[in-house]
């Protein structure tokens, strides 16, 4: 079983969903990315997504395109995003998914990054920009070194496509909760909810539904139904508000913490 995976039942066991938290990597800096991630999974994150920043993240809303602009004007690549896997590895171990665009991957080398990511001590991939007809070469690459794949379904999916994206997914289903990018206005995160659940019960997969949850209530909301809740946007913003390191770690606990008190069924 990999580590997400037991994340998820951990959560299940507690009769709680899996509180999953979005960084961006690099954002401000790496070396400080490492701390954040510390932060994050010591406040109650259960799984941290690790975003690779990107120049044209089409499937995020202003606030993690500017936070992948600062990672990027700060230095930031995908080696360098591994060795902060490798930093947090040295203290914690946080499922830990790479969350990226397909580019980054093909420019560094799929078979390049299985290996590298394995080593670093990364748990799993979830790329936005690929789907389940394009993926089989990166994910062959990752399944045959033990890392998980995750897809993602959106409202819009066909019966169809969530089956193909659940015959993929190794761990989980991430269930995106509207037809828009991230940090966007709150969907009826009630509806979004509940079509999560019902893809959750035609593919016996876990799921976790993310996109316009920005607090412990919504977080409440999405928990009732489904067995993990993704947060980005709303973590990010308070990294990007923070006058400093210090504040940042803290900053980013005290939320964490806040969406945590939304987990329990």
């Amino acid at each position: 079983m990999s580590r997400i995976h037991d994340a998820f039942e951990k959560a299940a066991a507690r009769e709680r969903a899996a509180l999953v938290i979005y960084l961006c990597a690099g954002d401000p800096t790496l070396e400080l990315t490492a701390d954040l991630v510390l932060a994050a999974t010591e406040a109650g994150a259960d799984v941290v997504e690790l975003g690779v920043p990107f120049s044209d993240p089409t499937a995020d809303g202003p606030t993690i395109q500017r936070a992948s602009q600062r990672a990027l004007a700060a230095g930031a690549t995908l080696a360098g995003v591994l060795e902060v896997v490798r930093r947090v590895r040295k203290k914690s171990q946080v499922p830990i998914v790479l969350f990226g665009y397909v580019n980054p991957i093909l420019s560094y080398g799929e078979e390049q990054l299985a290996r590298d990511a394995k080593e670093a001590g990364v748990d799993g991939l979830l790329v936005v920009d690929l789907p389940p007809e394009e993926c089989a070469s990166l994910r062959d690459a990752a399944l045959a070194r033990g890392l998980d794949w995750v897809p993602l379904v959106a409202p819009t999916s066909t019966q169809v496509r969530v089956d193909a994206a659940a015959a993929l997914a190794t761990s989980f289903l991430y269930c995106v909760s509207m037809t828009g990018v991230t940090g966007s206005d709150a969907p009826e995160l009630e509806g979004a909810a509940e079509q999560a659940a019902r893809v959750g019960e035609r593919t016996g997969k876990p799921v976790a539904l993310g996109f316009g949850i920005r607090s412990a209530e919504d977080v409440r909301v999405a928990a009732r139904r489904c067995d993990g809740v993704v947060v980005g946007s709303a973590v990010v913003r308070v990294v990007e508000a923070a006058s400093s390191a210090d504040e940042a770690c803290r900053a980013l606990a005290e939320k964490v913490r806040e969406l945590a008190t939304g987990c329990a069924r």
